[in-house]
């Protein structure tokens, strides 16, 4: 079972301009989809599978905010990756550009010893590309797209140069109502000091452990 927070679905709620009945609709969906034990038999940890609500949360906020080009970084096993890509699937459109594979320092040994990717069923990875070579200059070269991003998840670490840049490069390529996500936002200054460069304090979408912060285009009006 996914123990969901209230004011982590009121955030999303907040961010994708849904109602709550339609909330209540994707969190049915999910507990009726077979998504968590599909997770487990890859090789994911139960708690992740069945207990921790970010994964889910991630889902819920694609259902609902439905976009169109979606890009992640610092992929590795693909936990974040499956739920986005299981939305995606749902909405019946969008895309998602992985870049990785994202650092192993500070993970856990069973997440190490898995291939990029792992998490991901053969029959989600029409909607994938994976980008390997997880370097600056390579996101620049996907973001550089005329097509604007409508969600972007930032998950690749704790290099507080790394995450300024790419909040900041993120924030630049979003489109009118895209949403800047970034995980384990307590593990640097960046997300702290990004929110108040747009006259807000720290934007949390859920405690954790650990945090995931979240800010919407339009929230800076």
């Amino acid at each position: 079972m996914l123990f969901y927070r209230q004011a982590s679905l009121d955030r999303i709620s907040k961010l994708a301009h849904v109602g709550p009945a339609d909330l209540q609709r994707y969190r049915r969906e999910l507990k009726e989809s077979g998504l968590p034990d599909t997770l487990l038999q890859r090789g994911a940890g139960i708690a992740f599978a069945r207990e921790l609500p970010q994964g889910a949360l991630l889902y819920l906020l694609v259902r609902a905010a439905r976009p169109e080009r979606v890009i992640e970084t610092g992929v590795r096993p693909g936990y974040s990756t499956t739920w986005i890509l299981a939305a995606l699937d749902a909405n019946g459109a969008g895309e998602l550009v992985s870049l990785g594979p994202g650092p192993t320092a500070h993970r856990a040994a069973a997440i190490q010893n898995v291939s990029v990717g792992q998490f991901v069923p053969p029959g989600l990875r029409t909607r994938w590309t994976l980008a390997l070579g997880n370097t600056e200059e390579r996101l620049r070269e996907i973001l550089a797209s005329t097509r604007r991003v409508d969600l972007f998840f930032y998950d690749n670490g704790p290099d507080v140069g790394r995450a300024r840049f790419e909040l900041r490069a993120a924030w630049d390529a979003l489109s009118e109502q895209g949403i800047l996500l970034a995980h384990r936002v307590d593990a640097t200054p960046a997300w702290g000091d990004f929110c108040r460069l747009q006259g807000l304090p720290p934007q949390i979408l859920d405690p954790g452990p650990p945090p995931l912060g979240a800010l919407g285009l339009r929230s800076r009006y």
